[in-house]
């Protein structure tokens, strides 16, 4: 067993901890009617199962379901909607215990968390992961699992396999070994599809069959990335903690329209609505995008891309609604429905720090910003969209329901979406 040692001598590795079925546990927080029942837990405009407990998992329905193929499945299962303002009220509260707990912790989703784990004499890993378990499930009501490991890839691995309410460390290499020995190569977070395709046509199928693989054919095959998940795996931690965010290198707005629709007024207006809410992410980040890109999906499996250039990088809402009308055009398919929309902004740069544009004359300049900061000053104030384009008045399903004011992207501050 070989451990890093702090320079206090405490034993260090890194741990993961991850939410038991989160969203059903958060609901169940606040109704304890809904301990032991099937529940689900709807997405966008109720149309599928985002989460399931594990009650509704044995009847067969999977996440991603429609709610109608779910209700045939498990037609005594309780099915709510979304409410991801209450998740993230528990997903901080997880994390503010967390960093009672540890020095380092990394903010990875609304209910996964990496950190370094610290023992000192007498005390032992396996000992800090069921303290740090029981801990948040006594303090936030939410049931967890805690793996710790000499990596941040072994430290999932491991909780992943002690779901549900799990505590478990593994830190020698006989023990990794059983353990990989039993994972299918999928398990490893960044292989799946045609990345485990390409493994599986070297014989590589399990997570220990990639651990024993020659370094540099894991490399040619998976690339840089899949040779950081080699040495992760082999014990050797080459991936870091983040207890910050690293920089955004794009920001988007988007995901499923709900309803169908091949009518072009309600694309606009879905269009418009993503490029508002990546204005938001713009200013709050404080930084301007370069380039947009439009994807459409549609029901025939096709995708449209749109793309355009600023002239120069903005996060104003007419020069960036501007930029986006065309990239629409460029995505949109005439008849085909479509099915879900995203707005996408790259090429980010530091806002302010861009020369003006020759043809934006200073008077509209002045105006926009002016707009801009009075719809920011009112939203605050009065509610999220209270102020918006009356082109997504075509959506008034969208806007009158409360479930749509939130989002799982709206949770800031997490490395992952």
């Amino acid at each position: 067993m070989f451990l890093s040692m702090g320079t206090d001598g405490r034993a260090t590795a890194i741990g993961h901890l991850d939410a038991d079925c989160f969203y059903v546990s958060a609901e169940r927080v606040r109704d304890a009617f809904l301990m032991d029942k099937p529940v689900g837990v709807l997405g966008n405009q109720g149309a599928c199962v985002i989460a399931k407990s594990y009650e509704m998992k044995g009847r067969g329905v999977r996440t991603g379901e429609p709610i109608w193929e779910a209700m045939e499945k498990c037609p005594d299962g309780i099915y709510i909607k979304r409410d991801f303002r209450w998740y993230e009220v528990l997903s901080r509260m997880m994390l503010d215990l967390m960093r009672d707990t540890s020095r380092q912790v990394e903010y990875y989703s609304i209910d996964e968390f990496f950190f370094r784990a610290e023992v000192g004499r007498g005390e032992t890993f396996e000992g800090l992961a069921a303290s740090l378990r029981d801990r948040i499930k006594k303090c936030v009501g939410v049931p967890v699992t805690v793996g710790i490991a000499r990596t941040r890839t072994l430290a999932k691995l491991i909780s992943d396999a002690s779901k549900p309410y799990g505590a478990r460390a593994v830190l020698g290499a006989a023990e990794e070994e059983r353990l990989l020995a039993d994972l299918p190569v999928t398990e490893i977070a960044g292989i799946a599809g045609r990345r485990a395709e390409r493994l599986s046509a070297w014989g590589i199928t399990t997570c220990l069959h990639l651990a024993r693989a020659d370094r540099a054919l894991v490399r040619r095959l998976l690339t840089a990335s899949g040779e950081a998940l080699w040495w992760e795996i082999n014990g050797d931690p080459v991936q870091a903690i983040h207890c910050r965010r690293p920089v955004h290198k794009t920001l988007s707005r988007g995901g499923s329209l709900g309803e169908s629709t091949d009518e072009p007024v309600l694309l606009y207006a879905w269009l418009v609505r993503n490029v508002e809410r990546l204005i938001e992410e713009l200013r709050y980040h404080e930084v301007a995008a370069g380039r947009l890109k439009v994807i459409v999906m549609y029901k025939t499996g096709h995708t449209g891309l749109g793309q355009r250039a600023l002239v120069v990088p903005s996060d104003r809402f007419d020069l960036l609604l501007e930029a986006a009308r065309p990239c629409l055009r460029q995505a949109w398919a005439r008849g085909a429905t479509a099915t879900h929309m995203h707005v996408i902004a790259d090429e980010l740069t530091p806002r302010g720090q861009s020369a003006l544009a020759y043809f934006d004359p200073p008077e509209r300049r002045i105006r926009a910003e002016a707009v801009a900061r009075v719809k920011e000053r009112i939203n605050g104030k009065v509610g999220r969209f209270a102020i918006r384009s009356g082109a997504t008045l075509h959506l008034p399903a969208i806007y009158a329901d409360v479930a749509n004011s939130y989002d799982i992207c709206d949770i800031r501050d997490k490395t992952c979406f």
